[in-house]
């Protein structure tokens, strides 16, 4: 990769940078026609160019490509292991396309905050598919949103930390199943108050928040909410350090995951019945650590 730093003035500057990528993928499955070696190589160009408005703010608007890698094996099969039928390979290599515009600003003593509006566009979506247990590649999609993070040191001792995050996601062609991306989740939050004393005390309590979630494209089923609470605290004092953690701390029995699709129990048709498949949270857990530094 490259980067480029470019000082226009005291108040704007301009980064540009360049990312090179090449991938080689060797498939050896138990179906011959599905074994093979792909190749593939891109490039991501971005750019931002930064405003400062003082010694405690700036604003700033971000462009660039990316991309994400599919399974190896997606860029080699020619047979459905499954059905038997034939397939057409996926591109190893699937571009993608973002934009930020944001603003970065300390302008209280001990508080930071940034807020910033996005976007981001997928050549093809990875969807799971849970009667197979794997991805598949999918149609192109877009998303856009806010994102609002905070943080406050509130005295020598106290902290607080609020995120948000919210998203529009959906596909950007309508084939008749409807646009909605299964499992894309809307609304995230998240907080923490955390304190450390001189003594060597610590502590943190933080909560997570996910919205619910389409299940489906045509949005008819969704998942619900999920809430965990964690808590950490311990002791400090020259390399020692000691600390208990309490995962899911109210024991929480929400749904970690969530999936739809077809699955057939004993005494069901054999077609199957199409419902929710989740996975809930891990119940409540204590975890003990003992550390020294050295």
């Amino acid at each position: 990769f490259l980067e480029v730093e470019w000082r226009m003035s005291e108040a704007w500057r301009t980064v540009l940078g360049l990312r090179g990528d090449y991938f080689w993928f060797d498939v050896d499955s138990d179906r011959p026609e599905n074994s093979g070696t792909d190749e593939a190589g891109i490039f991501s160009p971005k750019a931002s160019l930064i405003h400062s408005l003082g010694a405690d703010s700036e604003t700033y608007l971000s462009a660039g490509l990316g991309f994400h890698s599919n399974d190896a094996r997606g860029a080699t099969i020619r047979t459905d292991p499954v059905t038997g039928e034939p397939v057409e390979p996926v591109d190893a290599l699937v571009r993608s396309a973002g934009a930020e515009v944001g603003l970065r600003t300390a302008w209280r003593p001990g508080w930071n905050s940034s807020v910033a509006l996005w976007l981001l566009e997928l050549d093809s979506e990875l969807l799971y598919v849970g009667d197979a247990g794997n991805t598949e590649a999918s149609r192109p999609s877009r998303r856009w949103g806010v994102e609002f993070n905070n943080y406050w040191q509130l005295d020598e001792v106290w902290t607080l930390e609020a995120d948000l995050a919210w998203t529009d996601a959906a596909f950007t062609g309508d084939t008749g199943e409807g646009r909605h991306i299964p499992g894309a989740i809307e609304t995230v939050l998240t907080g923490a108050i955390a304190a450390q004393w001189p003594s060597g005390l610590f502590g943190e309590l933080r909560l997570r928040w996910f919205g619910e979630a389409p299940l489906v494209e045509d949005g008819s089923v969704t998942s619900a909410g999920s809430t965990m609470v964690n808590l950490a605290a311990g002791w400090t004092r020259g390399n020692w350090r000691v600390q208990l953690d309490v995962l899911n701390l109210f024991d929480s029995d929400d749904h970690d995951i969530d999936y739809y699709y077809e699955s057939r129990l004993r005494g069901e048709p054999a077609r199957g019945i199409e419902d929710i498949h989740y996975h809930v949270f891990e119940p409540r857990q204590v975890r003990a650590y003992i550390s020294w530094l050295y």
